[in-house]
């Protein structure tokens, strides 16, 4: 199996692909290694930006860096068989490196992607809705976004971050829409 996403829902996948009895896992980041030791790119009190280990890692599994996944081959039942990538370069550009292309045969493919922000066109570029400084689409305390009577919540006006953050954001958001349609509310 090949997990695509090298972060914390990546290593997540890969423990519980050890737990499940998966003969081989590969895991796919486009980034590239990071240092072992924390970069001075990212000084205290910034996120360091260094190399991860997390228990899953330590369970097994290859780890792969710079690779972007470029296609799917499927098998005459319509599922997956095999997995195209290239080897890319830095970051922001990701340019695939000559020759460097491989196919990695694969009956299970886990997108464990990061979240890099809202998709900017369709809905958000329509409504013309402010962004904050990371982004994100900006809202005021009410959850409520530079468009009257739209809302946004979770990782839409927060970023990346974990489920439990997500749902007690979609609960505040809720409590605000029901009192914007109502004029009160009781919700919790």
């Amino acid at each position: 199996m090949v997990i695509i996403g090298g972060g914390d829902t990546g290593a997540d996948c890969l423990g519980t692909a050890h737990r499940q009895k998966a003969l081989s896992v590969h895991q796919f980041e486009i980034m590239p290694l990071p240092p072992a030791e924390r970069s001075p790119q990212t000084p205290w009190p910034l996120w360091p930006l260094m190399l991860r280990v997390e228990s899953s890692h330590e369970e097994g599994g290859i780890r792969e860096w710079a690779v972007s996944t470029t296609g799917f081959a499927g098998d005459e039942n319509g599922r997956v068989a095999r997995l195209h990538a290239v080897r890319v370069g830095p970051p922001p550009k990701f340019e695939p490196v000559p020759h460097s292309d491989f196919t990695i045969d694969a009956d299970l493919v886990l997108l464990a992607m990061g979240f890099t922000g809202p998709v900017r066109g369709g809905m958000v570029e329509q409504l013309g809705l402010r962004l904050d400084l990371r982004g994100n689409i900006a809202t005021n305390d009410n959850h409520m976004t530079s468009a009257p009577g739209v809302f946004a919540a979770g990782d839409m006006r927060r970023g990346q971050s974990l489920v439990v953050w997500a749902i007690a954001d979609g609960r505040k958001a809720a409590r605000a829409v029901d009192k914007y349609l109502m004029g009160r509310t009781r919700l919790p």
